[in-house]
C-alpha cells in the first residue's frame, strides 16, 4: 500500500495501480465527494491509470449520478463493485450504464484484482 485515508465518508487504501474504497455505514454517495476523490487521484495517479474498487462491507446508498462525474477523471479506467450481497449485485445492474468506462461486480477482492490487471494490460498495450 502506497498511502491510506480515513475520510468522512470513507477509508481508501491506494496502490500504485488501484485504490480500494470502503464506504462508511449510512453513507449516501453523491456527486459532492467528487472533488475530494479528485484531490487524491490527482495527487497519486495523475498521470496513471488506475482501477477503483468499490468493497461493499457496510451499508450505504449510491447515487448513480456520481458515476457519470467520475467517467471524467482521464486516470480512472475501470470501476469494480464487491459484494457477495444479491441486492449489492443487482445495485450494480442499475449503476453501470452511469459509468461510461470498464464497471463489473465481483463477489471476492481476488476476482476483482485479477480484473484490474487485465484492463490495466490492456489499457497499456
Amino acid at each position: 500500500m502506497i498511502t491510506f485515508y480515513d475520510l468522512d465518508f470513507c477509508t481508501a487504501e491506494l496502490y500504485n495501480d488501484y485504490a480500494i474504497v470502503v464506504m462508511k455505514h449510512g453513507v449516501t454517495v453523491s456527486p459532492k465527494y467528487i472533488n475530494t476523490f479528485l484531490d487524491i487521484v490527482n495527487k497519486h495517479y495523475k498521470n496513471r491509470p488506475f482501477v477503483y474498487i468499490s468493497h461493499r462491507i457496510n451499508s450505504y446508498s449510491v447515487n448513480p449520478a456520481t458515476h457519470l462525474e467520475s467517467s471524467k477523471v482521464p486516470s480512472l479506467i475501470g470501476v469494480a463493485v464487491v459484494s457477495n450481497d444479491p441486492l449489492q449485485e443487482a445495485q450494480t445492474k442499475v449503476e453501470k450504464p452511469f459509468f461510461k468506462k470498464e464497471f463489473e461486480h465481483f463477489n471476492s477482492l481476488d476476482e476483482a484484482l485479477q480484473w484490474k490487471d487485465e484492463i490495466i494490460k490492456k489499457y497499456n498495450d
